[in-house]
Protein backbone atom coordinates (compact mmCIF):
# COMPACT_ATOMS: atom_id res chain seq x y z
CA UNK A 1 0.00 0.00 0.00
CA UNK A 2 2.64 2.23 1.00
CA UNK A 3 4.26 2.17 -2.60
CA UNK A 4 1.44 1.46 -4.66
CA UNK A 5 -1.44 4.25 -3.29
CA UNK A 6 -1.53 7.16 -4.54
CA UNK A 7 -1.92 8.89 -1.16
CA UNK A 8 1.27 7.24 0.55
CA UNK A 9 3.35 6.49 -2.65
CA UNK A 10 5.98 9.25 -1.57
CA UNK A 11 6.39 7.30 1.51
CA UNK A 12 9.16 4.44 1.41
CA UNK A 13 8.93 1.46 3.41
CA UNK A 14 11.94 2.84 5.49
CA UNK A 15 10.04 6.21 6.08
CA UNK A 16 7.03 3.68 7.38
CA UNK A 17 8.87 1.97 9.58
CA UNK A 18 10.94 4.15 11.23
CA UNK A 19 7.61 6.33 11.81
CA UNK A 20 5.71 3.20 12.86
CA UNK A 21 8.73 2.30 15.96
CA UNK A 22 8.50 6.07 16.63
CA UNK A 23 4.31 5.88 17.33
CA UNK A 24 4.73 2.56 19.24
CA UNK A 25 7.86 3.42 21.27
CA UNK A 26 6.05 6.84 22.60
CA UNK A 27 3.12 4.90 23.61
CA UNK A 28 0.39 5.88 20.79
CA UNK A 29 -0.34 2.94 19.11
CA UNK A 30 -1.36 1.22 22.96
CA UNK A 31 -3.21 4.61 23.90
CA UNK A 32 -6.08 3.88 21.72
CA UNK A 33 -9.06 5.05 24.72
CA UNK A 34 -7.67 8.10 24.50
CA UNK A 35 -10.22 10.81 23.83
CA UNK A 36 -8.11 13.71 22.56
CA UNK A 37 -7.98 13.20 19.00
CA UNK A 38 -4.52 11.26 17.32
CA UNK A 39 -3.44 14.50 15.53
CA UNK A 40 -3.38 16.49 18.39
CA UNK A 41 -1.42 13.50 20.30
CA UNK A 42 1.10 13.32 17.59
CA UNK A 43 1.39 17.07 17.46
CA UNK A 44 2.31 17.52 20.71
CA UNK A 45 4.64 14.30 21.04
CA UNK A 46 6.20 15.80 17.99
CA UNK A 47 6.76 19.27 19.70
CA UNK A 48 7.93 17.79 22.98
CA UNK A 49 10.56 14.99 21.37
CA UNK A 50 11.57 16.69 18.46
CA UNK A 51 14.91 18.73 20.37
CA UNK A 52 14.24 21.90 18.25
CA UNK A 53 16.26 24.59 20.04
CA UNK A 54 13.44 26.91 20.19
CA UNK A 55 11.31 25.11 21.81
CA UNK A 56 13.33 25.70 25.71
CA UNK A 57 12.94 29.37 25.10
CA UNK A 58 9.22 28.48 23.76
CA UNK A 59 7.44 31.07 26.28
CA UNK A 60 9.88 33.82 25.04
CA UNK A 61 10.15 33.23 21.27
CA UNK A 62 6.78 32.39 20.85
CA UNK A 63 4.13 34.51 22.52
CA UNK A 64 1.47 34.46 19.47
CA UNK A 65 0.57 32.26 16.44
CA UNK A 66 2.19 34.91 14.47
CA UNK A 67 5.82 33.71 15.60
CA UNK A 68 5.52 29.77 15.74
CA UNK A 69 8.80 28.48 13.86
CA UNK A 70 8.67 26.97 10.43
CA UNK A 71 9.03 23.38 11.22
CA UNK A 72 6.12 23.97 14.07
CA UNK A 73 3.94 25.34 11.06
CA UNK A 74 5.11 22.53 8.67
CA UNK A 75 4.33 19.42 11.24
CA UNK A 76 0.46 21.79 11.93
CA UNK A 77 0.00 21.76 8.29
CA UNK A 78 0.87 18.24 7.96
CA UNK A 79 -1.76 17.28 11.14
CA UNK A 80 -4.21 19.58 9.52
CA UNK A 81 -3.73 21.94 12.92
CA UNK A 82 -4.58 25.72 12.90
CA UNK A 83 -1.83 28.10 13.63
CA UNK A 84 -4.05 29.08 16.52
CA UNK A 85 -4.21 25.22 17.63
CA UNK A 86 -0.70 24.80 17.36
CA UNK A 87 0.22 27.94 18.98
CA UNK A 88 -2.26 26.13 21.51
CA UNK A 89 -0.22 23.12 22.14
CA UNK A 90 2.85 24.47 22.22
CA UNK A 91 2.14 26.59 24.99
CA UNK A 92 0.56 23.71 26.84
CA UNK A 93 3.19 21.11 26.25
CA UNK A 94 6.15 23.68 26.92
CA UNK A 95 4.60 24.93 29.81
CA UNK A 96 4.06 21.10 31.30
CA UNK A 97 8.12 20.23 30.59
CA UNK A 98 9.24 23.44 31.82
CA UNK A 99 7.15 22.83 35.45
CA UNK A 100 9.03 19.31 35.71
CA UNK A 101 12.39 20.63 34.53
CA UNK A 102 11.73 23.89 36.95
CA UNK A 103 11.22 21.28 40.30
CA UNK A 104 13.85 19.52 39.18
CA UNK A 105 16.56 22.54 39.33
CA UNK A 106 14.75 24.13 41.99
CA UNK A 107 15.56 21.21 44.52
CA UNK A 108 19.37 21.40 43.24
CA UNK A 109 19.82 24.74 43.74
CA UNK A 110 18.33 24.72 47.67
CA UNK A 111 20.96 21.52 48.32
CA UNK A 112 23.89 23.25 46.28
CA UNK A 113 23.28 26.21 48.53
CA UNK A 114 22.41 24.04 51.97
CA UNK A 115 26.43 22.55 51.28
CA UNK A 116 27.36 25.94 50.14
CA UNK A 117 26.60 27.42 53.36
CA UNK A 118 26.98 24.34 55.61
CA UNK A 119 30.85 24.76 54.91
CA UNK A 120 31.55 28.10 54.67
CA UNK A 121 29.61 30.16 56.74
CA UNK A 122 29.86 30.16 60.46
CA UNK A 123 26.52 29.54 61.69
CA UNK A 124 23.49 26.60 62.13
CA UNK A 125 22.05 26.05 58.69
CA UNK A 126 18.85 24.59 58.08
CA UNK A 127 17.10 23.31 55.39
CA UNK A 128 13.71 24.15 56.25
CA UNK A 129 12.29 23.19 52.81
CA UNK A 130 13.27 19.64 53.49
CA UNK A 131 10.37 18.94 55.75
CA UNK A 132 7.44 21.60 55.24
CA UNK A 133 7.13 24.58 52.60
CA UNK A 134 4.75 26.79 54.57
CA UNK A 135 7.76 28.77 55.98
CA UNK A 136 8.03 30.97 52.89
CA UNK A 137 11.96 30.49 52.86
CA UNK A 138 13.88 27.03 52.02
CA UNK A 139 16.84 27.89 54.27
CA UNK A 140 17.23 29.00 57.56
CA UNK A 141 20.45 30.58 58.66
CA UNK A 142 20.88 30.77 62.77
CA UNK A 143 23.54 33.45 63.92
CA UNK A 144 23.13 35.73 66.71
CA UNK A 145 25.32 39.13 64.38
CA UNK A 146 22.86 37.82 61.08
CA UNK A 147 20.31 35.22 61.07
CA UNK A 148 18.59 34.98 57.71
CA UNK A 149 16.00 32.96 56.17
CA UNK A 150 17.10 32.30 52.35
CA UNK A 151 14.36 31.67 49.66
CA UNK A 152 16.49 29.91 46.69
CA UNK A 153 15.64 29.85 43.73
CA UNK A 154 17.65 28.51 40.70
CA UNK A 155 18.21 28.56 37.15
CA UNK A 156 21.08 26.99 34.74
CA UNK A 157 20.64 30.43 31.91
CA UNK A 158 23.23 32.96 31.87
CA UNK A 159 22.35 36.25 30.92
CA UNK A 160 18.41 35.60 31.70
CA UNK A 161 17.12 35.01 35.14
CA UNK A 162 13.41 34.16 35.71
CA UNK A 163 12.05 33.42 39.00
CA UNK A 164 8.56 32.49 40.38
CA UNK A 165 7.71 33.71 43.60
CA UNK A 166 4.59 32.83 45.55
CA UNK A 167 1.98 34.64 47.44
CA UNK A 168 3.34 32.97 50.77
CA UNK A 169 7.22 33.86 49.92
CA UNK A 170 5.80 37.51 49.02
CA UNK A 171 3.97 38.28 52.33
CA UNK A 172 6.78 36.20 53.78
CA UNK A 173 8.84 38.84 52.53
CA UNK A 174 6.95 41.54 53.18
CA UNK A 175 6.96 40.74 57.69
CA UNK A 176 10.02 38.80 57.96
CA UNK A 177 13.50 41.34 57.77
CA UNK A 178 15.61 38.53 57.45
CA UNK A 179 13.99 37.38 54.38
CA UNK A 180 16.43 37.03 51.49
CA UNK A 181 15.98 35.76 47.78
CA UNK A 182 19.26 34.08 46.62
CA UNK A 183 18.90 33.47 42.76
CA UNK A 184 21.71 30.23 42.65
CA UNK A 185 23.12 29.91 39.18
CA UNK A 186 24.22 26.75 38.19
CA UNK A 187 26.27 24.46 35.37
CA UNK A 188 24.79 22.14 32.84
CA UNK A 189 25.52 19.14 35.48
CA UNK A 190 23.61 20.85 38.37
CA UNK A 191 26.65 22.10 39.96
CA UNK A 192 26.60 25.45 42.01
CA UNK A 193 28.51 28.41 39.95
CA UNK A 194 27.12 31.41 41.37
CA UNK A 195 24.95 33.08 43.95
CA UNK A 196 23.32 36.59 44.03
CA UNK A 197 21.02 38.39 45.98
CA UNK A 198 17.62 40.28 44.58
CA UNK A 199 16.68 43.22 46.37
CA UNK A 200 13.18 43.19 48.32
CA UNK A 201 12.81 46.79 46.81
CA UNK A 202 13.27 45.55 43.30
CA UNK A 203 10.68 42.63 43.79
CA UNK A 204 8.02 44.98 45.76
CA UNK A 205 8.24 47.55 42.46
CA UNK A 206 7.21 44.67 39.94
CA UNK A 207 4.27 42.33 41.53
CA UNK A 208 1.45 42.42 40.69
CA UNK A 209 -1.34 44.71 41.91
CA UNK A 210 -4.67 43.28 43.24
CA UNK A 211 -7.49 44.62 41.50
CA UNK A 212 -9.90 44.77 44.10
CA UNK A 213 -11.79 43.10 47.33
CA UNK A 214 -12.13 39.64 45.32
CA UNK A 215 -9.40 38.72 43.79
CA UNK A 216 -5.61 38.53 44.22
CA UNK A 217 -2.68 36.96 42.81
CA UNK A 218 -1.03 33.80 44.48
CA UNK A 219 2.11 33.07 41.81
CA UNK A 220 3.57 35.90 39.95
CA UNK A 221 6.74 35.17 37.19
CA UNK A 222 9.56 37.69 37.80
CA UNK A 223 12.13 38.88 34.44
CA UNK A 224 14.93 40.13 36.45
CA UNK A 225 17.47 41.94 34.18
CA UNK A 226 20.80 40.80 34.58
CA UNK A 227 21.94 44.30 36.48
CA UNK A 228 19.48 43.96 39.06
CA UNK A 229 21.04 41.30 41.49
CA UNK A 230 23.74 41.77 43.67
CA UNK A 231 26.38 39.18 43.79
CA UNK A 232 27.17 37.15 46.95
CA UNK A 233 24.97 36.97 50.10
CA UNK A 234 25.69 40.79 51.57
CA UNK A 235 23.18 39.84 54.56
CA UNK A 236 25.70 37.06 55.67
CA UNK A 237 28.79 39.19 55.46
CA UNK A 238 29.00 40.30 59.41
CA UNK A 239 29.35 36.87 60.14
CA UNK A 240 32.81 36.96 59.14
CA UNK A 241 35.52 38.26 60.94
CA UNK A 242 38.27 38.42 58.02
CA UNK A 243 37.44 38.25 54.35
CA UNK A 244 33.79 35.59 53.71
CA UNK A 245 33.91 33.08 50.81
CA UNK A 246 34.05 34.26 47.72
CA UNK A 247 30.46 33.04 46.29
CA UNK A 248 29.72 34.46 49.31
CA UNK A 249 30.84 37.76 49.08
CA UNK A 250 30.46 38.18 45.33
CA UNK A 251 33.76 38.21 44.45
CA UNK A 252 34.94 34.65 42.24
CA UNK A 253 34.56 34.65 39.40
CA UNK A 254 31.14 33.64 36.71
Amino acid sequence: MFTAHPEYSDITPTQYEAAYNWLRKNGLLDDVRNPRPVHDRVFRLAVSESGSPWFTDADLLIRDPGELPQDALMAAKALELTADEAFAHIQSVWGKVDTARREQIGLAGELTLVELLTAEVPARIEHVAAHSDGYGYDIAVHANKASAHIEAKATMRRGRLTLYLSRNEYETMRRDPAWQLVAVRLTADLALLSVATVPREWIVAQVPVDPGLYGRWESCRLEVPPEVPEKGIPALLPLFAGDAPAKIAGTAAD
